[in-house]
């Protein structure tokens, strides 16, 4: 499988933005998918995931409430909405495939399960 994000942008503190993550690849709908970010100088961070059919998603704590992760296996596609941003936002924001399904959800916020990833997308919030 490979992997397309794009969406990111700037906004400014309270906006929202999308971002779209589109999957190529004969088995691309079996995959899990999550989000990570990035920020400068700091470690890649889990942001959210949902798995291979769309019934299970896992949320970092600072996504909770704010973010929503969902798929469209139609396209191929896993969207990322994010509302209510924050300056603390600000990052590269990649997503990212497994093959893997968890018996405890914490589990798809692992990042060391995930095999391939898409080049980044970059989300700029001012304040």
């Amino acid at each position: 499988v490979q992997l397309q994000a794009s969406g990111g942008g700037l906004v400014q503190t309270g906006g929202s933005l999308k971002l779209s993550c589109a999957a190529s690849g004969p088995t691309a709908s079996s995959y899990g998918l999550g989000w990570f970010r990035q920020a400068p100088g700091m470690e890649r961070d889990f942001v959210a995931a949902i798995n291979w059919n769309g019934m299970r998603t896992h949320y970092a704590d600072s996504a909770t409430g704010r973010f929503t992760i969902s798929r469209d296996n139609a396209k191929n596609t896993v969207y990322l909405q994010m509302n209510n941003l924050k300056a603390e936002d600000t990052a590269v924001y990649y997503c990212a495939a497994n093959r893997y399904t968890f018996a405890v959800s914490r589990r798809m916020g692992d990042i060391d399960t995930y095999e391939v990833w898409g080049q980044g997308t970059l989300v700029t919030v001012s304040s």
